[in-house]
């Protein structure tokens, strides 16, 4: 259960989000925690479109000039 009181805004929107709705989303480093973000569901869903889209590998990689060395 999250330790957040209900209906507390989403840190996105600002909308009022009850904690059975509300996403919590922590980014941590070596265990020392950076960020943590309360989202609503439409928000969450933005986010994880925007983590997909930025996480995505590029479909083929792109190579500067003709010289290629292999050694």
């Amino acid at each position: 259960m999250s330790d957040a009181p209900p209906d507390d805004p989403c840190d996105a929107c600002g909308d009022a989000t009850a904690d059975a709705l509300a996403r919590t989303v922590r980014l941590s480093v070596d265990r020392a925690n950076i960020d943590t973000q309360r989202l609503c569901p439409d928000c969450f869903a933005g986010w994880i479109d925007r983590y997909q889209e930025h996480m995505q590998s590029d479909p083929e990689p792109t190579v500067d000039g003709d010289d290629i060395i292999v050694d």
